[in-house]
């Protein structure tokens, strides 16, 4: 678990990291070099979810890089499957991470969404539903292994 105390936005105890796995993890089905030592460094204190389309057919590779098994989503409403995975958790203490069109959703749920600038490219529907913006993924998942940036980033 994660606490934290965002002045101007009150306590939120992270619980859960959901992160899209196409776009954000990884680009064109490959996982971007360096992931896999963040999402470990940050399993002693989150419980870790991968949602995903499967776009590239890839995410069993993905799952065995990262020791996890992604929830697949069925064709059609994506991005309401995504933001009803993130309730199922518990939305106030979930941080989810995403940059597509079908993660804005998920991200508007979340306690803390943060939208992340990709060579997919990022939906400007989801950046208006996050809290954050970060450069890339290694950047975003920094924000949460050193969660005082956050507190930063956040304040009112």
């Amino acid at each position: 678990m994660i606490e934290l105390n965002i002045p101007g936005g009150g306590a939120i105890r992270l619980e859960h990291l959901v992160c899209d796995v196409n776009g954000t993890l990884a680009v064109d089905g490959r996982l971007v070099d360096g992931v896999a030592r963040s999402i470990g460094a940050l399993r002693d204190r989150l419980e870790v979810h991968l949602i995903t389309a499967d776009t590239h057919g890839r995410q069993s590779i993905i799952d065995q890089q990262l020791n996890l098994k992604a929830v697949r989503l069925q064709p059609g409403d994506e991005a309401g499957q995504k933001a009803a995975f993130v309730r199922s958790l518990g939305a106030g203490g979930v941080v989810a991470i995403g940059q597509g069109a079908n993660d804005a959703g998920m991200l508007a749920e979340a306690a803390i969404g943060i939208c992340v600038l990709s060579p997919e490219g990022t939906a400007i529907a989801t950046l208006q539903s996050a809290d954050v913006l970060a450069r890339d993924i290694l950047s975003a998942l920094e924000l949460i292994e050193k969660p005082l940036r956050l507190v930063a980033t956040l304040r009112k």
